[in-house]
């Protein structure tokens, strides 16, 4: 009997430890299971970190871009200046204030213009400034490695009050098809004439190709008096344009060229003298005698002079022709050029000494050099 109560009690203890064992396993099982799958969330979180921070750095990449692209395009509005304008002519709207009445005068002299429907510049950058006393235009071509646009301009624009500078607009007028030269001309100008640009008084222009007779596209002689002609007839018209452009600006125009320097003192020279002249029946005064150089012009005069000029251009060159319009309308018949002269000399007003020095020796005529310089050693400038 004893016998058989062990055999229960060992049979009892055996089944016990089995289903001990059974309930460990399973629990074991159950438990790497869940480890198993804990670890996969692990590893699958792990992922989605991972994509969130190539997501994150992909986004923070192109962030800086986008920053660095801000950073530039502000850049270049600065050195530019939020105030330039910039425009094609083919984009100017028929709303504009700016006048273009003054063109029309071309498509009497040219009948290739007449198919155009407006003549404006083909470039702009300025204010488009109007309503001064003074506008002083510069002609500009490309002389090969040579230039002295930024000389001339810092002796014209430095030697200015600021008050001066105020009351007068300075008009560059780029008159070269290179476009290579215009962006140079654009590039130095809006870097070290930035405060001239963003007040309004100084602007930049260039002149339409379609602007110019075919005559003077075709006429490309080998012989260099072939050559000397077209470049003659060219600079002619490029100065009638920019007269034109300069008229509805201000009450006064000064001829300028690009290779000179200006006096000390010279704008306030010329506005004290033209405030002093009793008689407002002046034709023109020159502040320099070397050629077009120096020529103060009344803006309402200069259609007048433009018509002539153009009459004329394939003739003479502009400086031969200023003192024939003189001839023809103030000059009696039969009468000496010094006798007239001497008559008129309330009208054709000569000021002494020169206010301007011609620095230039590559001409912009290609391969000649020029050494003419009109002040005396006691009035050299200094740079």
């Amino acid at each position: 009997m004893r016998t058989k109560h062990v055999n229960v009690l060992i049979a009892l203890a055996a089944f016990v430890l089995f289903s001990f064992s059974c309930f460990c396993i399973s629990r074991m099982t159950q438990t790497s299971n869940q480890l198993i799958n804990c670890r996969n969330h692990i590893l699958e979180f792990k992922e989605k970190i991972l994509r969130l921070k190539n997501k994150t750095e992909r986004n923070r990449q192109e962030l800086i871009n986008a920053l660095s692209k801000m950073k530039y395009e502000m850049t270049q509005r600065e050195n530019t200046s939020t105030d330039l304008v910039e425009k094609k002519m083919n984009t100017l709207g028929k709303d504009e204030t700016v006048s273009n009445n003054t063109f029309e005068v071309l498509k009497f002299f040219f009948p290739h213009l007449r198919k155009v429907g407006r003549i404006y510049p083909d470039v702009i950058i300025g204010k488009e400034k109007t309503g001064v006393s003074f506008a002083l235009g510069i002609s500009t071509v490309s002389r090969g490695n040579q230039s002295y646009l930024k000389q001339t301009l810092n002796s014209v624009v430095s030697r200015m009050t600021l008050s001066e500078e105020k009351d007068s607009v300075v008009i560059v007028s780029v008159a070269d098809r290179n476009e290579d030269y215009l962006k140079s001309v654009v590039d130095m100008i809006t870097k070290r004439f930035k405060r001239q640009l963003k007040s309004g008084s100084l602007e930049v222009i260039s002149i339409p190709a379609f602007f110019y007779p075919n005559m003077l596209h075709v006429k490309q002689s080998t012989e260099d008096s072939g050559k000397l002609e077209s470049w003659r007839i060219k600079q002619v018209l490029d100065f009638c344009f920019l007269m034109l452009y300069a008229q509805p600006k201000a009450m006064y125009y000064l001829q300028l060229e690009d290779d000179i320097i200006a006096k000390k003192m010279y704008f306030t020279k010329i506005t004290d003298f033209v405030h002093n002249i009793t008689s407002n029946n002046w034709f023109y005064i020159e502040f320099s005698i070397l050629g077009f150089i120096g020529k103060l012009f009344k803006s309402e005069d200069l259609t007048d002079f433009v018509r002539f000029f153009l009459m004329f251009y394939k003739d003479k060159p502009i400086d031969l022709l200023l003192g024939d319009i003189f001839q023809v309308k103030m000059c009696n018949p039969g009468e000496t050029p010094e006798k007239c002269a001497e008559r008129n000399k309330q009208i054709r007003i000569r000021y002494k000494p020169s206010l301007f020095q011609h620095v230039g020796i590559q001409s912009s005529f290609p391969g000649r050099e020029q050494y003419s310089k009109f002040l005396s050693m006691n009035e050299r400038l200094s740079p």
